[in-house]
């Protein structure tokens, strides 16, 4: 072959249209009309297992764990590399059965809990309102709490955004001062309730709207952001009545839960587990896209000017415990299985910006699809943790549209797409482009056409590993971390992407 021939053959391959490639990208990058809120890539903390005591709190007294104000030292300096902007507390399930007043003033006066939800532990209350939303400024957060409606009441609820929002002069402000605070801390997210239709309280859809709509009548503060208790999954009649029978004034999200999980009465073990196990995971982490686009057509229907946000505040990899551990605790390993399910997500929560604003990854430490494992003074970031740093690039930048064309990842006779893909335009005009294969053989090459955007230089980080089952440990902290990625050829403003099994790639153009 001469070598013209070839010169002619590599551009069809590349910026031509007369050979279209099997996974094929058009990014147009003077486009964009959304921005992705960083508040997508938010947390969750519940008192759950060794989320918050061992986890976040490991006391003011403790000699063994550097920490501040009892905060382990290493969790901060972990969450703020992160980049993390909102961290959803006391709950989940546990948020309805919390009483606040238990959790403030002398630690020595504070009464006890029994963690009815989480493995029938007594906790003493040592971390309360002050110690959480101090933490948050610690990690310059955004704190987001979560009401009791389940078994609290209105006024207990209005006491507290008194307490913790109100400057001037009353009994909640008074009090908050007597506990060493001068300043409010004027928390703006407010969840009323949590998984209403089932620990917060097995309510109807038409009740919880009742409900909720009291409960805000009397959560007065200026600024502050109402989240309804929204659907489990595809319980699309739920989002229907919040939205049909709650006045869009007194609403500012919806929320949604889920998990990606294979079967709850047969979770997958964590670190061993077959192709099979691994598929079905990814074939529930992809259904997302399907209940963002089913939940948000049922907002557009009530809500056309977009006033009403989705916020997807629980959701991640759910398996068994790691054995020989409490089953109320729910601690589980985190391996490349569960990098997927990170890139592959936050992916769609990028792609639909114009409704999904807030999302809150279960959990932060120790809990489910967590991003810090912790054991005594031992820390490890696990690949999750990798992804969201990687990914934390689009926070607040120019969601760029995109077109995508993919091959599929084949298990028996059952398909998915193997490609998933999302982009944005940082404020100095850089563009991101972050992309997965979740396919478990095969490697993808795909063709990215960058239009109206003049590509100088590319860079890129690459996450990967061996085995689907591989994962961080103590005596192994680095076995899966990021690494630079050259694994790209550019020509022009196309560039030429070689996937590996199992990946997740950020690529940064400029």
């Amino acid at each position: 072959m001469g070598k013209e021939l070839i010169i002619n053959v590599f551009i069809l391959l590349f910026v031509g249209t007369s050979l279209p490639a099997q996974n094929a990208i058009v990014l147009n990058a003077d486009l964009g009309n959304d921005t992705i809120s960083r508040h997508i890539y938010g947390h969750f903390s519940e008192h759950l297992g060794r989320c918050i005591y061992g986890g976040f709190f490991v006391g003011e007294d403790n000699t063994k764990i550097p920490n501040v104000q009892g905060v382990r030292k290493d969790v901060l300096g972990a969450l703020k590399e992160l980049k993390i902007p909102n961290l959803r507390w006391p709950g989940g399930c546990f948020a309805d059965t919390y009483h606040w007043k238990d959790g403030i003033g002398p630690k020595e006066d504070r009464a006890t809990i029994v963690n009815t939800w989480w493995g029938g532990v007594t906790e003493d209350n040592s971390f309360g309102t002050h110690e959480f939303l101090n933490m948050c400024e610690m990690l310059d957060a955004e704190p987001y709490l979560s009401a009791n409606v389940g078994s609290g009441t209105v006024q207990e609820t209005a006491d507290w955004v008194q307490y913790v929002n109100f400057d001037g002069v009353s009994p909640m402000a008074d009090l908050r001062r007597e506990n060493g605070r001068e300043k409010p801390w004027k928390v703006k997210y407010w969840g009323v309730g949590n998984e209403a239709w089932g620990c917060g309280g097995n309510m109807t859809a038409e009740y919880y709207a009742d409900v909720y709509r009291r409960y805000v009548t009397f959560m007065k503060s200026r600024g502050i952001y109402l989240i309804a208790s929204g659907a489990s999954s595809d319980d699309y009649q739920w989002t229907e009545v919040l939205m049909k029978n709650i006045p869009h004034r007194m609403l500012d999200g919806v929320a949604l839960h889920h998990y990606s999980v294979i079967d709850w009465s047969a979770k997958s073990s964590a670190t061993e587990f077959t192709e099979e196990q691994y598929f079905e995971t990814m074939d529930r982490a992809w259904r997302m896209e399907e209940l963002i686009q089913k939940h948000t057509t049922i907002m557009d229907q009530y809500d056309p000017e977009k006033r009403v946000d989705l916020i997807v505040d629980e959701w991640g990899g759910w398996y068994n415990v790691e054995p020989g551990t409490n089953p109320g605790f729910l601690y589980q390993q985190n391996t490349m299985r569960d990098a997927m399910i990170a890139g592959l997500t936050l992916n769609i929560f990028n792609n639909h910006a114009d409704r999904v604003k807030m999302a809150n990854l279960a959990q932060t430490i120790n809990v489910l699809q967590a991003v810090i494992l912790t054991d005594e003074e031992k820390m490890i970031l696990t690949p999750t943790y990798h992804v969201m740093k990687m990914y934390n690039v689009h926070q607040d930048a120019l969601l760029l549209p995109i077109n995508i064309k993919t091959e599929q990842y084949q298990y028996g006779d059952k398909k998915l797409d193997a490609v998933s893909a999302s982009a944005s335009k940082d404020n100095m005009g850089r563009v991101h482009i972050s992309l997965v294969n979740i396919d478990a053989h095969e490697t993808k090459t795909v063709t990215v056409d960058l239009r109206s955007f003049a590509v100088n230089t590319v860079s890129g980080q690459i996450l990967k590993s061996a085995k689907l089952q591989d994962h961080n440990t103590y005596s192994d902290p680095e076995m899966i971390v990021p690494t630079d990625f050259n694994g790209f050829k550019k020509m022009g403003n196309t560039l030429s992407v070689e996937l590996p099994p199992f990946s997740v790639v950020v690529l940064e153009c400029r």
